[in-house]
């Protein structure tokens, strides 16, 4: 059996896939040892542990209001608005709902390295 892809992962959601090349970009950029993981549930960033998760929400919820989420585990709680639920205990996990690529803008960037420094 052959390894999936985010490619196979997205398929023809092409947020998703724009969203996924985005976010590898910038956390390769940062920290060149990130490792991407595709399960039937998401795309993950790794480092010694994940950090960062892709996932299409309509696979898992009734009335999804954006086409992906971006799901960051951090040590600390991240403060903003923009972030659709925090939860806790463990690793904080912050989700982010995605609607375009271009959400992922310079704060999105930020947490995601503060993300991979902590798995690192």
């Amino acid at each position: 059996m052959t390894e999936r892809t985010p490619e196979d992962y997205f398929g023809a959601q092409s947020v998703g896939l724009d969203t996924f090349l985005r976010v590898h970009a910038a956390a390769v950029e940062a920290h060149p040892d990130v490792t991407v993981r595709v399960s039937k549930s998401q795309v993950a960033l790794r480092r010694r542990r994940g950090f960062a998760y892709l996932w299409i929400p309509g696979r898992y919820l009734r009335r999804p209001t954006a086409p992906v989420v971006l799901s960051l585990a951090t040590d600390e709680r991240l403060e903003s608005a923009r972030f659709k639920e925090v939860v806790h205990p463990g690793p904080w996990m912050h989700h982010l709902e995605i609607h375009d690529v271009k959400d992922i803008d310079d704060e999105v960037v930020g947490w995601l390295i503060s993300a991979a420094d902590d798995a690192g």
